[in-house]
């Protein structure tokens, strides 16, 4: 679960190549914390070769400075019910309310992700559903919103690979 301690010259302090606020040491707390947000300070500390109390300085430090956004679990989707993943593409008028769309999407709980894109498309949505009868439904609502002129919509048949958070470790060059 937890990897091995750093070596004294990986645990200089010296601020990480990817990003001038964060040395080595964020980086891995981040990147483990990413993997466990449950883990403790002594096995945060066990990988970074701290001690209980600096560890809990630094994990302070990085939520206070807005590192971390927020702590949550990953749920199964299909587990509790959402048997559907769909990627959609709304096609908006050029009169589009932003704000008002953003706001008329955040009343969806299908909705996961909204993501404003280059492109022919304006909005990009990760949405999930129960059923096609579900999917269907959700596209009628989504139609409805005053702007959006159509939709495409591609269905997710499995997921190989999915990360699940930002390669951070990667910024320690």
């Amino acid at each position: 679960m937890i990897a091995k301690p750093e070596s004294m010259e990986v645990r200089s302090g010296r601020p990480a190549v990817g990003h001038p606020e964060l040395d080595r040491i964020d980086l891995r707390l981040l990147e483990a914390l990413q993997r466990n947000a449950r883990s403790t300070y002594a096995e945060l500390g066990a990988l970074v070769n701290l001690k209980p109390p600096a560890v809990h300085d630094r994990v302070k430090r990085l939520e206070a400075r807005g590192f971390v956004l927020r702590y949550a679990a990953q749920l199964d989707a299909r587990r509790v019910g959402y048997e559907l993943t769909a990627f959609v593409s709304a096609f908006c008028a050029p009169d589009l309310d932003y704000d008002a769309f953003t706001r008329a999407a955040e009343t969806f709980p299908e909705i996961l992700e909204v993501h404003s894109v280059a492109g022919d498309e304006t909005y990009l949505l990760k949405v999930v559903t129960r059923s096609t009868a579900h999917l269907d439904d959700f596209l009628t609502r989504l139609k409805r919103i005053p702007g959006v002129a159509r939709t495409r919509t591609t269905i997710v048949l499995s997921t190989p690979f999915e990360r699940g958070g930002l390669p951070v470790e990667a910024l320690g060059g």
